[in-house]
């Protein structure tokens, strides 16, 4: 079985590029260029070099003792909320930042939930110097208004998405307009592993430094460069694709992927996507989507800004589908727990994406000698207010 992208950009049956003939030339114009423009000396040395001086790479790999002992097995945090940035989301955006320079694009668009992804592609313009116009439901712009600040501070121009459910899959919608009407100098800087081919699997292999650091820290940690198991959130998919990337044919290393059950799996006010979802098209790509009988999509909902997409990466379906991944769904009210746990245990505030993802720990038992390795994929600064209001502190 291949986990990986085909030729054709799938991924099993999930995947391709379902796109108005406006948008054909610009994505073509990617397909056949990002994996030799990836492959050239010169971009790898420039997107290494800023990976190590501008992000801070490597991120640690660090051992929680505490949090270890009280569920008796071995736990490993990748630690991508020290990142620049705050999150994973950086080590795409520099990625398709050098991409589009060097396919001469001057204007830069994107879409952003939780706000990490806005800052990164706002930060990586600053950076180069180019134009940033960042999309973002009007609901979200209200629950991570720190992030919002930032992106302006960077110089972003933030526009605010009004229509439906106005959360992550409407400020998408807005970015794509966008880019249909502005088709010659934009380029999109897609923040998941999702969209038409080739974005999940360009933002992937972008991602892929994170499993890539995994095998050689755990190597010089424990003297072996598989884990028992990797873990991390899902919502569109990017911190998760790059955890699992260099461990996808890997047997012996189970996958776990958790998603937002929002208010409870049945209530209503979800984003399990594995559960709930059926195959449709969504943001150009073939995938599991939440959808009613008819196929209009429906809202999703979690208190994770990051999370509350009713899809799901292409990848991630067909690791759903073939069973390869072991799909969790998380309520609210566990991962909120979790993340204070987390902050107790070991003095680290982790985003409520990644409280999803430790809040598994209740749920699944492992051995004492499994080593289990969670990407922390962002710190909970810009979660306070959400964290203050929940626990009343």
């Amino acid at each position: 079985m291949n986990y990986n992208v085909d030729e054709k950009g799938y991924y099993g049956e999930f995947g391709g590029a379902y796109i108005p003939e406006m948008l054909y030339p610009n994505v073509e114009e990617l397909r056949e260029n990002y994996l030799k423009v990836i492959a050239e000396p010169d971009f790898q040395k420039e997107f290494n070099q800023l990976l190590k001086d501008y992000v801070g790479r490597p991120s640690p790999l660090y051992f929680a003792k505490r949090l270890s002992e009280k569920y008796n097995t071995k736990i490993y945090l990748k630690r991508e909320d020290l990142n620049h940035t705050g999150a994973h989301k950086i080590n795409n955006t520099i990625g398709q930042i050098l991409m589009a320079q060097r396919l001469g694009k001057t204007r830069i668009i994107a879409e952003t939930g939780a706000g990490q992804h806005g800052v990164a592609t706002a930060t990586v313009c600053a950076l180069m110097g180019l134009e940033c116009i960042v999309y973002m439901g009007e609901i979200d712009i209200a629950r991570q208004a720190p992030n919002v600040a930032r992106m302006k501070m960077l110089g972003a121009k933030v526009v605010a998405a009004l229509s439906g459910s106005r959360t992550l899959k409407d400020a998408t919608n807005e970015a794509i307009r966008d880019w249909i009407n502005n088709p010659v100098d934009t380029h999109y800087i897609i923040g998941s592993a999702i969209g038409p081919h080739p974005y999940p699997d360009m933002v992937t292999r972008f991602q892929a430094i994170v499993s890539e650091e995994i095998k050689w820290q755990l190597k010089e940690q424990i003297g072996r460069e598989n884990p028992d198991y990797v873990v991390a959130c899902i919502g569109g998919g990017s911190n998760a694709a790059g955890t699992y990337y260099h461990y996808l044919h890997e047997p012996d290393v189970g996958i776990i992927a958790v998603e937002a059950a929002g208010l409870g799996i049945d209530s209503g006010e979800s984003a399990a996507t594995s559960v709930l979802g059926k195959e449709g098209i969504i943001h150009g790509c073939k995938t599991l989507l939440m959808q009613t009988k008819d196929g209009q999509i429906t809202e999703p909902y979690s208190i994770s800004a990051g999370l509350d997409y009713p899809g799901v990466g292409p990848m991630h379906a067909h690791l759903a589908k073939t069973g390869r991944a072991e799909f969790v769904s998380i309520t609210d009210d566990d991962a909120m727990n979790a993340g204070l746990e987390l902050s107790k245990l070991e003095g680290i505030i982790p985003a409520i994406e990644t409280s999803h993802a430790l809040a598994m720990f209740k749920y699944k038992t492992f051995k004492p000698d499994d080593v289990v390795v969670v990407n922390l994929s962002g710190r909970g600064d810009k979660d306070l207010q959400n964290y203050i209001d929940y626990f009343k502190i």
